[in-house]
């Protein structure tokens, strides 16, 4: 028997048939994170259930289930500002990834704001679908990950002074951030400052560069992590690697070349995968063209789903 595409749709519905059961689609904070994260591990991501309560707290999103309750699909999206939003946590069940749950899904998440601008980050996997939804490729972010190794010694650059942040620094963090990042960002700083190590690089009392490190999937992940040059990258996130030398260490980011990738490979961070960068509407704020020197620019993602 042939392969039986989703017969019907149910409006603003949210439930489906394929073959011979139902799916509906459900707010992601109705399920128990576990379903998360069973669903997760289903398809090989490193997601714990801590990790999905992280980006629930912080985001809106959906999951498709089937008639006995079980979760087979989750996309998830990320407002910042007023005009800008990514989209990630996109899985679904290997059961459905041949019929059509992933569109589905999509569908259902660009609903929410029609003439909205989107950006997202996607694996070789799905960037057809998305593609098929007028997605533009816009850059390629390196997995960097592997046992951390001791960096290289190196001088904090002239000027600098580096001191732990807190709740206090939120409001210079966001400004900073919302000028490499081209949103408005400080509801994900506003989180990630309490549940991670952050560092920022100040000259004269003003900060112009941070970075936070906080548990994630087998270890830790560095990122978001901001800065107008290498050095100044490398100055704040050299301290995270040194306290996770010989552990599991992760780090995203769209340097492709130059001291900072030198410096990654050095630490045993070596590229182990790569996703797209892709947007819908305006291209996404932080690749939109090509930045002058000194002008601040994400160095490490906050996470695939997060930018």
């Amino acid at each position: 028997m042939g392969i039986n595409f989703w017969r019907t749709r149910v409006s603003a519905g949210t439930s489906r048939l394929v073959d011979s059961f139902e799916m509906r689609i459900a707010d992601i904070n109705t399920v128990d994170l576990e379903q998360l994260h069973t669903l997760s591990i289903g398809v090989g991501w490193p997601h714990r259930a801590d990790d999905w309560q992280f980006v629930r707290e912080l985001g809106k999103g959906v999951v498709a289930l089937d008639e006995a309750g079980r979760v087979l699909g989750s996309a998830m999206w990320f407002p910042y500002g007023r005009d800008f939003a990514t989209i990630g946590l996109v899985i679904t069940s290997p059961r459905l990834q041949a019929r059509g749950a992933g569109q589905w899904l999509m569908d259902h998440v660009l609903n929410q704001v029609p003439e909205g601008n989107w950006g997202l980050n996607a694996t070789r996997a799905s960037r057809r679908l998305y593609r098929s939804l007028d997605f533009t490729m816009e850059a390629v972010v390196s997995q960097c990950q592997g046992e951390a190794s001791l960096p290289p010694e190196a001088e904090t650059p002239p000027g600098a002074e580096i001191r732990p942040l807190g709740m206090a620094d939120l409001a210079a963090i966001a400004a900073l951030d919302a000028e490499a990042f081209g949103a408005d960002r400080t509801a994900l700083l506003k989180q990630v400052l309490p549940s991670s190590s952050g560092l920022g690089l100040f000259r004269d009392g003003k900060i112009e560069a941070f970075s936070f490190c906080r548990r994630f999937g087998r270890g830790h992940v560095i990122g978001p992590a901001a800065a107008a040059s290498d050095a100044d990258a490398i100055a704040v996130i050299r301290p995270h690697v040194t306290a996770h030398a010989g552990k599991f260490l992760r780090l995203d980011t769209r340097e492709k070349s130059g001291a900072f990738s030198d410096f990654l490979s050095h630490c045993g961070l070596a590229v182990f995968d790569t996703v797209t960068t892709m947007s819908r509407g305006r291209p996404w704020p932080e690749v939109r063209e090509r930045r002058p020197a000194g002008t601040p620019k994400i160095y490490a993602l906050a996470g695939h789903a997060l930018g």
